[in-house]
């Protein structure tokens, strides 16, 4: 039985493929990540994930590099038209390439390890840990906020409560998937209301004849390069479209509900986004945007009297629920490439009774915490945007080389050939074009890109390591195994133990 449309085509996939539809099993007693999300928690995760801090930062972003309304409501629905693009694209990755991972797993089928690595590398360095930093330094700055109505936060209470929430959510995940997977939902319920809100109340205000904001839309200071650089934080407000391809191992019937998800999903967020923007714009004026990131507390302490302390209250609950989908997602990236060999062999452990990817969740927390050191969140977009939107057209690249290396290979879900050249030839245009604007980020995400390929070659590749490499090695891993109870995914455990 199969559907077909002009976008999209979905096929039975009872082919064989190269790379195992599940990493490891869960017959004779082995430990394995379960098939436990569905598509209303699919749904939840990518509409979680994505509504989280970017439609309260990215508002000032995007203003600030076109300088007129117009272009930034543009900008807006493009980019929620590329991220669908993107999506599905990717939704034909994840199920012909059914392992979670995400662009680490397609670019190691497509291109081979190293390059793999080279992306796993980016996303250890700079692309999860800084996402989950800015989420986080987001939540913050809303939550404390009522604390200091007449004042602006401290940066030193920002960063700690930051902070607070990475480890707080790292445990929650530690402790149970399903338990995650409730904040997820319960969260995003939270927030399409307080968006909601503010939408009912910017169509209010503008029914009223408020639309001065609004003359000469289109007239201001802003460049294809200047486009560009806007796009980044237009497409930072909708970053999590591909998160769901990070867990396609534990999504119950991928081939359907995958594609479903995106389908919901997607149109969902474009049109809370755009309608969210024309609110802020009918009631924020451009000196106010420029000069407050936090533009929702502004709307609110403008709009809802008395009760303005609702707003921040409710993008705390927003951002609290995107900083535990990138949680999430990180530690199944991280645990998949230590399964490849490229991380080490503990992060590929979990839980021997709660079936958590517990060294993963930690490590990631780690780094996120690391990242907190600066609070300057347009810097950190602008600065790993360049080398996040590479590594995705290299995914979709190699979705369009295995087409030609491997027609034959099983492909469920078949997106029409020119989603991907569309989509590959818009994220060319935002990794080019914002060099020119900004040479010193692109260089310093070329280094570090760089720098991956020794660290390859004397970590991963050298097969004939010195004895004393291993045994220190092996010491470590055992304390951790006996610390956090975890074991290898591989390892067949009497079921009397779990």
């Amino acid at each position: 039985m199969s559907r077909k449309s002009s976008l999209i085509e979905l096929k039975p996939g009872n082919g064989k493929i190269e790379i195992r539809s599940d990493n490891i099993s869960n017959d004779n007693g082995k430990v394995v990540l379960k098939r436990k999300i569905t598509l209303l928690n699919g749904v939840a995760l990518i509409v979680g994930t994505i509504i989280g801090s970017g439609i309260f930062i990215s508002p000032t972003g995007v203003y600030l590099e076109t300088k007129s309304i117009g272009v930034s409501l543009i900008v807006w629905a493009l980019s929620g038209v590329f991220s669908m693009f993107g999506a599905l694209c990717y939704a034909e990755l994840g199920t012909s390439i059914q392992r979670s991972g995400g662009d680490y797993a397609y670019i190691y089928v497509a291109f081979g390890p190293l390059p793999a690595f080279l992306r796993l590398w980016i996303a250890i360095l700079i692309i999860r840990p800084t996402t989950q930093a800015i989420v986080a330094l987001t939540f913050a700055q809303y939550a404390a906020k009522p604390f200091f109505p007449d004042c602006d936060t401290p940066d030193i209470a920002v960063r700690l409560l930051a902070a607070v929430c990475l480890c707080l959510l790292s445990a929650i995940n530690c402790m149970s998937v399903r338990w995650a997977m409730r904040i997820q939902s319960v969260f995003t319920a939270a927030k399409l209301t307080a968006l909601a809100l503010i939408i009912l109340a910017g169509a209010i205000h503008l029914l009223q004849g408020n639309v001065s904001n609004f003359e000469n839309s289109f007239k201001g200071n802003y460049s294809a390069s200047s486009i560009a650089i806007a796009s980044y934080s237009g497409l930072f407000a909708f970053g999590g479209w591909n998160y769901l391809n990070f867990v396609t191992e534990e999504l119950k019937d991928p081939y359907r509900n995958l594609p479903r998800a995106i389908w919901i999903a997607m149109p969902m967020v474009t049109l809370v986004y755009v309608f969210a923007n024309v609110a802020y714009f009918a009631v924020v004026t451009e000196a106010e945007m420029l000069s407050n990131p936090a533009v929702a507390v502004t709307f609110g302490n403008r709009m809802f009297g008395i009760f303005y302390w609702a707003v921040p209250v409710f993008v705390a609950l927003s951002t609290f629920g995107g900083v535990n989908g990138i949680l999430f997602t990180s530690a199944r990236l991280f645990l998949t490439g230590s399964q490849e060999g490229h991380l080490p062999e503990v992060f590929s452990y979990i839980h021997i009774t709660r079936m958590t990817p517990v060294p993963s969740l930690i490590f990631t927390c780690i780094t996120a915490c690391a990242m907190l050191l600066t609070s300057n969140i347009f810097q950190l977009i602008n600065y790993f945007s360049q080398i996040l939107w590479l590594s995705v057209a290299a995914s979709v690249a190699g979705m369009l080389w295995l087409r030609y290396k491997q027609p034959d290979m099983p492909r469920p879900i078949k997106v029409n050939l020119i989603l991907p050249i569309m989509f590959l030839i818009a994220c060319l245009f935002l990794v080019c074009l914002p060099v020119f604007l900004q040479p010193m980020y692109t260089l310093i995400g070329i280094l570090i890109t760089l720098s991956g390929i020794p660290f390859y070659y004397l970590c991963v590749k050298w097969e004939n390591k010195p004895k004393s490499y291993d045994n220190v090695s092996g010491c470590i891993t055992r304390f951790i195994q006996a610390v956090l109870n975890v074991t290898s995914a591989d390892e067949s455990v009497k079921l009397g133990e779990l």
